[in-house]
């Protein structure tokens, strides 16, 4: 493809023009061909916490489906806040790769090695870094072990989990879902299907907190992270179970130890982030918006129904890192330079009219459609969606099913946001209750081992993907009833003394 060359900067690079270039971004060079004197929108803090859909609102006025932006100071970027820009972005590996080797502000000294972006952009080893044959070796991989993992079983031991969570809290009839629900209980799910301890979910948490937020913390965090899995992975490398860290080292693609460790990371970052975030944000939505909890709960909305509605309007993931051009290049009407980074605007690229229609956005009724962006698109897109929706499925049923008349106990304009670029995550939901449901008796108690695996999976389900999550029939209570697989949770007592230990008790 030959791009138009910009005007005033040879090649399309601006930044030997440093001088009448520095001054237009405060200081910073920049690689596109936008005019001197327009300033770089950051895509952090404050602004991209309180209000993210009046800023990618502003920027689609301003600048079309592909705007500039700065990701800290002095590191530009472009944003792909348009659907169909987003979708050719991501289906053409050629000219945009995944592979941020190619990323010139690092190439050029412009990144410093404690940069706040560096564990969410640095290269590693893993299928979100390679294109191509390498990509898909290492994808058949993660999907293979992914596949594993038996949904029935999933199912009751996340219900399980949300019961002794539920279960520890005290008896004044208040609680903080993020914090004592939210947050912990994907970590104490996916702790058990890595082979990690049970008790290393709250620092885990903590860490993974640090990573996506683009901290100061950000880069100590990721190296304790990496470490806690590299030593995971050596011990399954002799000691191995039924679990998804040895799944992956017997795979027939043969992953180097390092290469193993750095696919947990993808998976415990990625797969607890989207889950948090996802429980957090429909639990918001249903707290605050009486049109939604009034079509759940008439039996006009079905849970999984309202998954989906969070995925188009607030998805867990709102912005994700990255792709870099592989030469000159115009996308979206902007000029695009070789080693540019753009940034994938899942959110907005939602919240595109051409996307979904002003009348669809206006009245909200998106819950049964999954055009949605929330998983990515491509070769890339993400291959943990269907593990992910059980885990969030299942904890709003639960916690639904057992805290029916969830009130907020704040005014919703109270509530505040995490200030990172990548993640759309409450810092807290508080909220009061008093009905109070009693789980169903639980079995007989069985003790929890150190670094004893899950119990194998059953013979996997014969359908491709799995149960389907989007069965879910209203109950008399909640209108979110249990969904054909869901069965009798085997929740022994242990969970209830781990979840007391968790909130502190």
């Amino acid at each position: 493809m030959t791009a138009p060359e910009p005007p005033g900067a040879p090649g399309g690079c601006p930044v030997a023009h440093g001088a009448a270039y520095g001054a237009g971004y405060g200081g910073a060079p920049h690689g596109g061909a936008l005019p001197v004197g327009v300033p770089l929108t950051p895509l952090y803090g404050q602004a991209v916490a309180d209000d993210p859909h009046g800023l990618y609102a502003r920027l689609r006025e301003r600048y079309g489906p592909v705007a500039p932006i700065e990701l800290e100071p002095g590191v530009e970027a472009w944003l792909v806040i348009g659907y169909g820009e987003l979708l050719e972005l991501t289906r053409n590996e050629a000219l945009f790769s995944k592979d941020s080797r190619h990323w010139r502000v690092p190439a050029e000294g412009r990144l410093a090695p404690d940069s706040r972006l560096q564990p969410m952009t640095a290269w590693r080893p893993t299928l979100l870094n390679l294109d191509g044959a390498e990509h898909q070796r290492l994808r058949a991989a993660v999907s293979d072990t992914l596949a594993q993992i038996d949904h029935r079983q999933l199912r009751e031991t996340t219900e399980a989990a949300a019961n002794g969570l539920i279960d520890s809290w005290g008896p004044d009839g208040t609680a903080d879902l993020i914090g004592q629900y939210a947050r912990a209980l994907p970590l104490l799910v996916s702790t058990q299907l890595v082979g990690l301890p049970t008790g290393s979910g709250p620092r885990m948490i903590e860490l993974i907190s640090h990573f996506v937020d683009s901290g100061p913390e950000s880069v100590r965090a990721a190296g304790e992270f990496q470490a806690t899995l590299a030593d995971l992975v050596r011990h399954r490398r002799t000691a191995p179970g039924a679990d998804l860290t040895s799944w992956l080292l017997a795979h027939p693609a043969a992953l180097t130890d390092e290469e193993a460790a750095h696919h947990l990371v993808v998976l415990m970052i990625a797969g607890n982030e989207t889950c948090i975030n996802w429980i957090g944000n429909t639990l918001r939505l249903l707290l605050t918006d009486r049109r939604f909890r009034a079509t759940l709960t008439g039996g006009r909305l079905t849970v999984s129904d309202a998954l989906e509605e969070v995925l188009w309007r607030d998805p867990p993931t709102q912005n994700f890192p990255g792709r870099w051009a592989t030469g000159d290049t115009v996308l979206g009407g902007q000029y695009i330079s070789a080693g540019d980074m753009l940034v994938l605007g899942l959110a907005a690229a939602n919240a595109d009219p051409a996307a979904q229609g002003a009348a669809s956005a206006a009245q909200g009724s998106l819950g049964g459609n999954r055009a949605h962006l929330a998983w990515g698109a491509g070769r890339h897109v993400c291959p943990a969606q269907h593990p992910a929706r059980i885990i969030v499925e299942t904890a709003i049923e639960t916690l639904l099913h057992r805290l029916p008349d969830l009130q907020l106990a704040v005014p919703s304009g109270e509530l505040a946001w995490r200030p990172s670029p990548w993640s759309r995550a409450l810092v807290a939901l508080p909220v009061l209750y008093s009905a109070f449901t009693p789980p169903r008796p639980p079995v007989p108690e069985r003790p929890a081992p150190a670094w004893t695996p899950p119990t194998p999976p059953v013979a996997p389900d014969p359908s491709p993907s799995g149960p389907s999550p989007s069965g879910s029939t209203p109950s008399d209570a909640t209108s979110t009833g249990r969904t054909p697989d869901s069965g009798q949770p085997d929740r022994p007592s242990w969970w209830n003394s781990l979840a007391g230990w968790w909130s502190g008790r």
